[in-house]
């Protein structure tokens, strides 16, 4: 009997971009309508997902075909980044529905290539894909944050640059803005919703892309950088004002010795 190789099972290439800060999907028409939360299109036999904080996912696109419409896109991005922040996976036909599972580094199973399911996946990418920009981002920020600590406990001294600690303390508030506003990490998709059967896969995704302990440590982060500049921002606040009262007072003595000098040097 010959014996030949099993067919592979059918495939689909997801691609997930950060292209910026927003993007604002109003009034585009890149092919046919399949969701409007998020906006979802069907262009050539893939799918384009576009998230307003910046990221849109690419499902079984060509490489030209994504091109074409990353380009389409760019003048509707704000704030671009450059390189993009970028995170891909497989999505690949199982056997049955309870087979759907997710095998560590491995290809997302699927019992079928429903919109739904593909629109599951593209908001835990994209917000996989979020989170690692704004884990990046506060790393550099602990980074900066680092040496100030550091010489506060060597050498008991405080850095004199209360604007550069001013800007770490915004740049935590612009990540803490995203994670808790626009990206909205911890709510489920609005897919959910209407196919709570679905909700089974979305944990799946959750506990692969680990989100959940991304978002709590990211937080944790945040709090850290935030308490830290608070606190350096009171210190140097507080010798400027002891600097400023010993000034005034060394005035007022620096009067009162020339005003006696006057006073002895008239009766004189």
């Amino acid at each position: 009997m010959p014996t030949g190789k099993p067919e592979a099972a059918p495939t689909l290439r997801i691609r997930a971009l950060m292209l910026g800060d927003r993007i604002n999907p109003s009034g585009l028409e890149i092919g046919s309508l399949v969701s409007s939360a998020p906006v979802a299109f069907r262009v050539h036999a893939g799918l384009a997902v576009i998230f307003r904080y910046g990221v849109v996912v690419l499902i079984g696109l060509l490489p030209s075909e994504e091109k074409v419409l990353i380009d389409t896109l760019k003048p509707r991005v704000t704030g671009e980044l450059s390189p993009y922040e970028e995170e891909t996976a497989l999505a690949q036909l199982c056997n049955d529905e309870g087979a759907e599972a997710i095998q560590p580094g491995g290809p997302i199973c699927l019992s079928k290539f429903s919109d739904d399911r593909l629109l599951l996946i593209a908001d835990a990418l994209a917000k996989s894909t979020s989170l690692a920009r704004d884990e990046r981002r506060v790393a550099a920020v602990f980074d900066v944050i680092e040496p100030f600590a550091r010489e506060l406990a060597e050498r008991g001294r405080t850095p004199r640059r209360r604007k550069g600690i001013l800007q770490l303390i915004g740049n935590a508030l612009l990540v803490q803005q995203r994670v808790a506003g626009r990206v909205a990490i911890a709510e489920k998709p609005d897919v959910l919703w209407e196919k709570p059967e679905l909700d089974r896969l979305y944990a799946r995704l959750e506990d692969e892309y680990e989100l959940k302990e991304r978002l709590d440590t990211l937080e944790r982060k945040l709090t850290a950088i935030s308490e830290t500049a608070n606190a350096l921002t009171d210190i140097i606040d507080t010798q400027r004002s002891l600097r400023l009262e010993v000034a005034v007072v060394v005035l007022i003595v620096i009067e009162v010795v020339i005003g006696l000098v006057q006073i002895f040097g008239g009766v004189h």
